[in-house]
């Protein structure tokens, strides 16, 4: 076979979700790689834990907090010309953190690292949209998803691999080479696109509001588990960052141009696929964060066992999600995102029936389906959020679709956080294990919540330009 010929066959569509899938893996990897180089960077730059804290910190507020703006500025200017200034932002970025001389630095670094990652976050779902017609769109969406799982689980071991054999500024060089090769794929093969928009001006105030709204409540919560929940500065985070969130959904309800548009909501096929894609991911993240105490702190296992039996979970994920994709371009996107949130309940229930003596082929097999089932549940889930929204809303819809992520996690490590440290304040022999079996039945709970969200939502068949949309 000549390869030259080979790769001039291949349909454009497909370079372009190589062009989107190199830039999903690169945001996963790095945001799952830097956690495990954070003792080796504390150590050699010589600062406290929680300064360290902040390297990770900045990266999530920046993100979460800028995801809207990207996604209607994508848009109003294009998702390609967008995404590709991502990739120049967060390549530079990530060379400047490995150029760090100091912790403050690397911080300030991290936060030009997390508004590139933020671009790349919410114009990729609007980009696979566009260039895939309906029929394909879970498939694709389903393949990105496999990026996104990849970068999760080769993170921890590669970051691990890189700091011992060169250094943890490895960790950040990496990103270079590979964003430079991502943004030719991306100038070759995405193709122009005009604006949805035009002429319309841009929300800075909805922008501000959502901005200050998000970062009080990621700090509220992502702080309230050192902090203690009751203690006046979280207590003030949480209740101001709700009151700037209020206003900013009274400011979008009256705006002539939103910054998103709250008419999308209408939609039960928008609306409750965001509401199950934020249940999904707390159910994921308080896994993320609880299952390592469990094994960990409970069962003295080592962090590099436990690293390996946690790889199980994306695994089985990796593997689902592509199918699940082109399955639901079939039969439609609520069977499967309905069965797959169950199956997740169901590995939940199994994790909060975890003792002290359970062997590890229990853990591994309530793992095994718990991926089964969030494989099930992404891709379908993406394509009907992304389905359910106007042409000249794909932008909004994806930044929507990001921030439920981060929402979503933040929510799980909060809740679980709450849930593990008031049983861990009983200071009884048990107390982790209760605690960590109560926190699991609480996300088993989210888990089912999101079977029936996802099941009482109306599904239009049919390509893009005839569903049913709000205008």
């Amino acid at each position: 076979m000549n390869p030259r010929k080979f790769l001039s066959d291949v349909q454009p569509k497909w370079w372009v979700l190589l062009a989107i899938g190199v830039g999903s893996l690169m945001g996963s990897l790095d945001s799952s790689v830097v956690n495990v180089i954070l003792p080796t960077v504390r150590r050699q730059l010589g600062c406290s834990v929680a300064t360290i804290e902040w390297v990770v910190t900045i990266y999530l507020l920046v993100v979460c907090g800028l995801l809207l703006t990207f996604g209607r500025l994508g848009d109003m200017r294009g998702h390609k010309r967008l995404y590709i200034l991502g990739f120049a932002i967060f390549t530079t970025g990530s060379a400047a953190c490995g150029l760090a001389w100091s912790v403050a630095p690397l911080i300030v670094a991290r936060a030009v690292q997390a508004l590139g990652a933020s671009i790349l976050f919410s114009c990729s779902p609007a980009i696979l949209t566009g260039n895939f017609p309906a029929s394909e769109r879970g498939q694709a969406l389903g393949l990105q998803a496999v990026m996104i799982y990849l970068g999760s689980m080769a993170g921890p071991g590669l970051g691990g691999w890189l700091t011992d054999h060169f250094s943890w500024r490895a960790v950040f060089y990496i990103n270079v080479p590979v964003g430079l090769v991502a943004s030719a794929l991306c100038i070759k093969f995405i193709p122009p696109d005009e604006p949805a928009v035009q002429k319309e001006p841009f929300d800075f105030a909805g922008a501000i509001l959502f901005m200050a709204a998000f970062v009080a409540l990621l700090l509220g919560l992502n702080q309230g588990y050192d902090r203690g929940w009751t203690s006046p500065s979280i207590e003030g985070l949480l209740g101001g960052g709700l009151l700037l969130l209020f206003l900013f959904v009274l400011l979008e309800s009256r705006a002539s141009h939103p910054l998103l548009d709250l008419g999308l909501f209408r939609s039960t096929q928008f609306s409750m696929s965001v509401v199950s894609a934020v249940l999904n991911y707390l159910c994921l993240f308080t896994i993320l964060f609880l299952l390592p105490f469990y094994l960990i702190q409970g069962r003295g296992v080592s962090p590099g066992f436990a690293g390996r039996w946690m790889t199980i979970q994306p695994a089985m994920m990796t593997i689902c999600a592509p199918v699940s994709g082109i399955l639901s371009d079939r039969i439609g996107t609520r069977r499967p995102a309905t069965l797959g949130m169950a199956v997740l309940g169901a590995g939940l229930i199994m994790l909060s029936r975890l003792q002290p003596d359970s062997s590890m082929a229990y853990v591994g097999a309530a793992l095994g389906v718990i991926g089964l089932g969030t494989g099930i549940f992404i891709a379908p889930n993406n394509s009907a959020l992304m389905g359910a929204a106007p042409a000249h809303r794909q932008g909004m819809a994806a930044g929507a679709l990001a921030t439920a992520r981060y929402v979503g996690m933040i929510l799980g490590i909060g809740i679980a956080g709450a849930i593990f440290t008031t049983y861990l304040a009983r200071r009884t022999p048990m107390a982790l294990f209760e605690g960590v079996r109560a926190a699991f039945f609480v996300a088993a709970l989210a888990g089912f919540l999101g079977c029936l969200t996802s099941a009482v939502r109306k599904e239009v068949p049919g390509d893009r330009a005839d569903l049913k949309r709000v205008e």
